[in-house]
């Protein structure tokens, strides 16, 4: 069996849910396109929208400690810059999120719904150059299908990839072959990614996707199973193109 790209996603606003794409143009140094482009400071964060450099996610509102975000489905359109969000399948907002006003639409929901879990008033916001990443280079974060299935086997319950938020889930590799993986490179359609390093998660694995529950400890799983809290990798994109779901990965020799 050949490896090949499952699924591909961006969360338009950190924290919040994925946007599936079947392909992506990828450029060299740069993540996925419009991933992570906003984010919900929060009234204590110190973050300066006119720096564009990386931001602590202190200054946010982050899944690993407000678990409620995970019960809101989004869609984004990157051409007229429109977020929906919806509970429960319902519209409970929607803003042109690119502009002012629109974001001010946005705000008013997330007062609301997070009231009395963040310090002051929530606000979406975004900077020129800056991504909202855990990471301070800009990186893709790839989860292979097969150690999530083995992660399963220990937790003897369904594990959704997206606990992960992968922006490349890969199939077709053996269970934690990934790891081994750092410092080589992968061709990916037209582009190439350096894989930079295995990524340790947080308690944000923990929250599932769609509802919002703390309905497994898969940070715990990880421990027992594997004594590490390690599950999927970063790489750096070293040569863009597009990639497409479908597409066939090769780790050439190095």
């Amino acid at each position: 069996m050949s490896m090949t790209l499952a699924r591909i996603y961006r969360y338009p606003v950190k924290s919040l849910s994925a946007s599936s794409l079947t392909q992506a143009t990828l450029a060299a140094g740069q993540g996925v396109p419009d991933d992570r482009r906003f984010a919900i400071m929060h009234g204590a964060s110190a973050f300066k929208p006119l720096e564009p450099e990386w931001q602590p996610k202190s200054n946010f509102a982050v899944l690993s400690r407000i678990d409620r975000l995970a019960a809101l489905e989004t869609d984004y359109d990157p051409v007229t810059t429109t977020l929906i969000i919806r509970r429960s399948g319902r519209q409970v907002a929607r803003g042109q999120i690119g502009t002012p006003l629109g974001r001010g639409l946005i705000d008013q929901f997330l007062a609301a719904y997070l009231k009395g879990v963040l310090p002051g008033t929530p606000r979406l916001v975004e900077a020129a150059g800056v991504v909202f990443s855990d990471k301070q280079e800009r990186l893709i974060s790839i989860v292979n299908a097969a150690s999530v299935a083995d992660l399963e086997r220990v937790v003897k319950e369904s594990v959704d990839p997206l606990r992960f938020r992968p922006n490349l889930v890969i199939e077709g590799v053996a269970p934690w072959e990934e790891t081994g993986w750092v410092g080589r490179v992968l061709e990916i359609g037209d582009a190439r990614l350096e894989v930079t390093e295995v990524t340790t998660r947080c308690a944000a694995i923990n929250v599932e996707p769609g509802t919002g529950a703390q309905s497994l400890n898969l940070l715990m799983a990880l421990e027992r199973g594997y004594n590490h809290r390690q599950c999927g990798i970063y790489a750096r994109v070293i040569a863009g193109g597009a990639i497409r779901v479908g597409d066939t990965l090769t780790l050439p020799a190095n």
